[in-house]
């Protein structure tokens, strides 16, 4: 009997950690497709809240951050590969973004280097904020 706890016990939990990793990842899989739509569909102020709360007390859109987002909507979101480790509970992806400016209709891509990390209670957080929309010279 003792030999057969030695063997099953170890066994049960490398089970469970396993477990604990598929719903760790299913968790951040259906926070990316819910950030993306957000991000295509209900606009930014709505992708706000999936940045970290630390991060937003930290630095706290402004209400002028947020109508400049509204000048713009997404016609294109690449996530390349998707998500890769970027460290422990941590997650980084890199998106390809196509916006239309609604006043001009002109038309550019960003790209947004994301990083998302994991509390430990279930939930992913977005800490490198929304994406940057300053056009680069």
């Amino acid at each position: 009997m003792r030999r057969v706890l030695t063997v099953l016990v170890p066994l049960c939990a490398l089970a469970l950690a396993g477990c604990a990793t598929d719903k760790r990842s299913d968790v951040l899989t259906q926070t990316l497709n819910a950030y993306e739509h957000a991000i295509r569909w209900d606009g930014f102020a709505d992708a706000a809240k999936f940045i970290d709360p630390k991060a937003l007390q930290e630095h706290p859109l402004t209400p002028l951050e947020l109508s400049r987002f509204d000048q713009y909507r997404v016609t294109d979101y690449d996530e390349g590969q998707g998500a890769v480790p970027g460290g422990q509970d941590e997650m980084r992806q890199v998106v390809t973004i196509n916006l239309i400016n609604i006043h001009s209709q002109a038309e550019r891509t960003i790209v947004d280097r994301q990083t998302w990390h994991y509390d430990g209670k279930g939930h992913w957080w977005l800490t490198s904020g929304l994406p940057d929309l300053a056009p680069k010279n």
